[in-house]
């Protein structure tokens, strides 16, 4: 089977952490067998403008790799133009997250812009094959029609990237102070969406409590890196205004780190079979005391078990699922034409 992957947030030499997750899909169907090509629109180098021939260029690439699935990830124009420009083969979209619930924490203009994304979002939805969701509360985001066949499939998490680590041996790597609790907050403080102050004013109202307590911020970090800072910590603090699968969380719970998180996206679910993770309203007051639970607990929590089902290979196995489905349904709208007919399908 090949597959064509249309995105615009893939690893490049200037930004080499950005669409890890798409990396990781991509390579993940390489190893099932897939043969996989990639069409990526930098968006976040090139601005709106590399859409401008969006059509023509995915047209171009697909009579070169002839594939039997376009996949598009993620939502917003990018999949609007994808669903527009290709009517001949099923076109898979995956949304994961601001593409169909927008972004509140961001400036009136940046949430107008942000919200044509969404509509853009709701129509490509409309018209793909099949639509993939992170979690339920983006099924729920979309038009019925579409919603009511939506897959649901979270981002898969590298399990071998992501396990225990001796945390004594991780602070000493990253000279964090052994006489001190560590918090670590999974985002930069400077994007809205991830609400950074009411962590901060949790950990400020522990220490103030006199808690031994340090908030660590994972800003510009390298991803290979990631798992020594999650392992060197207590607890990973999410405080989002919305996700959909937040990885930060399931790549903490695979290493057994403690998560204290406000309720968004899956984050209810993945928490609810962890003892000693806990979902907190998003007040400092809710986060400290939680997080106050999870410094008095155990060292380590049972999060790893959680996770089986979402591994980089069960997710990649899901997404095959998911290209053989519509690929029967394309192949039954396909009338049968015989040598006369204009067409035929292999």
């Amino acid at each position: 089977m090949r597959i064509l992957v249309v995105t615009n947030m893939y690893p490049t030499r200037a930004a080499p952490a950005t669409g890890l997750v798409v990396e990781q899909q991509v390579r993940s169907l390489r190893v099932l067998g897939l043969d996989v090509d990639v069409l990526h629109f930098d968006r976040a180098a090139q601005g709106p403008a590399v859409y401008w021939q969006l059509g023509r260029s995915l047209r171009q690439k697909i009579a070169a790799v002839q594939p039997d699935v376009v996949h598009v990830t993620y939502g917003g124009v990018m999949a609007f133009l994808a669903t527009r420009a290709v009517r001949d083969l099923p076109v898979v979209v995956y949304f994961r997250g601001s593409d169909l619930l927008g972004s509140p924490a961001e400036s009136p203009l940046r949430r107008f812009v942000i919200y044509l994304g969404v509509l853009a979002s709701r129509r490509a939805a409309a018209r793909a094959a099949a639509a993939v969701v992170d979690s339920e509360n983006l099924r729920a985001a979309l038009p019925i029609a579409a919603g009511r066949a939506a897959w649901i499939v979270p981002s898969g998490i590298d399990l071998e990237q992501f396990k225990p680590l001796d945390r004594e041996r991780c602070r000493a790597q990253l000279g964090w102070s052994t006489a001190s609790r560590q918090v670590l907050f999974t985002a930069s403080p400077r994007r809205p969406q991830k609400r950074f102050s009411p962590g901060a004013a949790a950990v400020a109202r522990l220490q103030e409590a006199g808690h031994a307590v340090e908030l660590r911020v994972l800003d510009g970090v390298s991803h290979r890196d990631v798992p020594t800072w999650m392992n060197a910590s207590d607890a990973v603090l999410l405080t989002s205004t919305h996700e959909g699968s937040p990885n930060a969380v399931k790549e903490a719970l695979a290493c057994n780190v403690a998560v204290v998180a406000v309720d968004v996206g899956d984050v209810r679910e993945r928490l609810s079979a962890v003892r000693g993770c806990h979902v907190a309203a998003p007040t400092a007051e809710d986060l400290a005391s939680k997080l106050e639970f999870v410094l008095a607990g155990p060292s380590r929590v049972d999060g790893r078990q959680s996770l089986a089902s979402i591994s980089l290979e069960q997710t990649a196995k899901q997404l095959v699922r998911i290209y053989e489905s519509v690929l029967v349904a394309d192949d039954a709208r396909t009338p049968e034409v015989d040598d006369a007919g204009a067409r035929c399908r292999s």
